[in-house]
C-alpha cells in the first residue's frame, strides 16, 4: 500500500480528529476521543514507521477508514 508514517506524525492527526492523550504506559501512548462515541486508541511510540498492520489496527480502533486517513494525509 506504500503508507509510511511514524507515531510522532500519527498522533497529531488523531488529535485533529478529536482525540486527546490520556496517558502513557512505557512506549505506548493512549488516546481517547473527546467528541462523539468514546473510543480509545493505543499508539506504540517507536522511532520507525508503523507497520501497515499496526496502522490499520489503530485506524480501526479510531473508527477511521483508510480512505479518510489518506485524505487527511493529502493522498488519494
Amino acid at each position: 500500500m506504500g503508507i509510511a508514517i511514524t507515531a510522532a506524525k500519527l498522533i497529531p492527526l488523531l488529535i485533529r480528529l478529536g482525540f486527546c492523550v490520556i496517558r502513557q504506559a512505557g512506549s505506548h501512548i493512549h488516546l481517547e476521543s473527546v467528541t462523539g462515541a468514546v473510543r480509545r486508541v493505543t499508539v506504540p511510540m517507536h522511532n520507525k514507521d508503523l507497520p501497515i498492520v499496526t496502522l490499520k489496527f489503530i485506524l480501526r480502533q479510531a473508527g477511521i477508514s483508510m480512505k479518510e486517513f489518506l485524505k487527511l494525509l493529502g493522498r488519494k
